[in-house]
């Protein structure tokens, strides 16, 4: 396998930017790609070890491209995730002034964090989509556009200037992305960790999304991403991406994927890892008997019954 990482170019994105944090990263080539699907259909293909891809954001929710991706195709795996604040700036070729500005681009997930600023700012100008936001700056460079939403780092690679900066309509707005690969053992349980699965219900009857949901609450598993999309079966049929807090090797987490593996049509594990929040997961006081301890000594003791020995 080669060391690479693929991620989603081209050079000068927030996707780089996170990227680079992981400290894996100085030991690897990291090779740009046009689109979340070409990084990870590299990985699948064996040209790269692994992907990194934008999948959350604060503001919108899950990236539906990548999601998709990792619902479709070969299996593959979360190894890590990375949280990183975002905040555009509007790059310009030298010289262009607000006034001048009729098209503006950007990765389609940009739209929904600076929608209000374009609306006060720039209420006329055409929206076009990139395939990433520095590919807009690129575009930009190019003439093709008149400015691209990006990060302020991309305008001296582009060789663009940043005519505004510290662009936002929600404080605080991130993006989560996350390390992908080929399905392998899980990473060691931390005690702060995420476990991300796809559910394809058996049929669609009433309470069918509270059955699934219910492996998780009679456990004490809080989610922290619940997604429908569509299948692409016909309307109304969907599967459902969830992130929920522990480990697969936790006991609880564990029995609730044996819980959903019976009762759904399909179950795609997308791996357990360690939390971008280093926020150790919580079971909720109101549910008594939803600690691990509390699951090994009932497993403990219906091993006992069946020995003879309770």
């Amino acid at each position: 396998m080669p060391a690479s990482y693929a991620y989603l170019g081209p050079e000068g994105t927030f996707t780089e930017v996170a990227l680079r944090t992981l400290p894996e990263a100085a030991t690897r080539e990291l090779v740009p790609y046009v689109s979340v699907q070409s990084a990870l259909d590299a990985v699948r293909a064996g040209e790269a070890e692994a992907a990194f891809v934008p999948i959350e954001n604060s503001v919108e929710g899950g990236i539906t491209t990548t999601l998709d991706e990792l619902v479709a195709g070969a299996p593959l795996m979360i190894y890590r995730e990375v949280l990183l604040s975002i905040a555009f700036a509007l790059l310009v070729r030298p010289g262009t002034k607000l006034s001048d500005i009729k098209t503006v681009t950007a990765h389609p997930a940009a739209q929904p964090q600076v929608r209000n600023w374009l609306k006060a700012n720039l209420p006329d100008a055409v929206w076009e989509s990139a395939a990433s936001n520095a590919d807009g700056a690129r575009l930009v460079q190019e003439g093709r556009y008149d400015a691209a939403f990006a990060g302020e780092f991309a305008a001296s690679r582009y060789g663009l200037e940043a005519l505004e900066t510290n662009i936002h309509d929600a404080e605080n707005a991130q993006t989560r992305f996350v390390l992908v690969g080929r399905p392998a053992r899980p990473a060691a349980r931390t005690g702060a960790d995420k476990t991300s699965v796809v559910l394809w219900q058996r049929d669609d009857h009433p309470g069918g999304l509270r059955d699934l949901l219910g492996e998780f609450a009679t456990r004490g598993i809080n989610l922290m991403l619940l997604q429908s999309r569509p299948t692409g079966a016909g309307i109304g049929n969907y599967c459902f991406c969830i992130d929920a807090e522990g480990h697969i090797s936790d006991r609880r987490v564990a029995e609730a994927l044996m819980g959903l593996k019976r009762i759904c049509l399909q179950v795609r594990f997308l791996g357990s890892y360690p939390r971008a929040d280093v926020r150790p997961e919580e079971v909720r006081p109101l549910l008594p008997g939803t600690s691990d301890e509390e699951f090994a000594a009932a497993a403990d003791w219906v091993a006992r019954c069946q020995d003879g020995r309770f």
